[in-house]
């Protein structure tokens, strides 16, 4: 039996934004821009990884979400503390540049981890916190 991930989930809050990140700073391909009630739905991945993809979905719409509960999503996905997501490149270094050069929030430079990783990290515009890890 094989398992693998198919789709993982983030918010945007601001779909243009979520695609000049993802698409134009990341390099990676739209695959679908679903709109739907004045939303959209943003799938994006990897090119020649199609079976692996993100969902970039608006925040807080189900409806049995309260006011309350809406503002304390959008408060932490601004912090940065609501999703995250690891990458990994095989040119660190270089996909750093290429954030730098493209405008990316920067967390940290890449570096050597304690844990044996070398990796950087990132903030999409949403706030959502991608760390980047040199593939081995």
């Amino acid at each position: 039996m094989n398992i693998t991930i198919h789709y993982a989930f983030l918010p945007h809050t601001d779909a243009e934004a979520a695609l000049g990140f993802y698409r134009d700073a990341l390099g990676f391909e739209l695959r679908k821009d679903v709109g739907y009630d004045g939303m959209r739905w943003l799938t994006v991945g990897p090119v020649g990884q199609p079976q692996t993809s993100i969902v970039l979905h608006p925040p807080a719409t189900d409806p049995g979400i309260s006011d309350d509960e809406r503002r304390t999503i959008l408060e932490l996905i601004a912090k940065g503390s609501y999703g995250a997501l690891t990458l990994a490149s095989d040119d660190l270094d270089a996909l750093f540049d290429q954030l730098v050069s493209r405008g990316a929030d920067i967390v940290q430079e890449p570096m050597d981890q304690p844990y044996g990783e070398r990796d950087c990290a990132v903030r999409d515009p949403a706030g959502n916190l991608l760390r980047i890890n040199q593939a081995a």
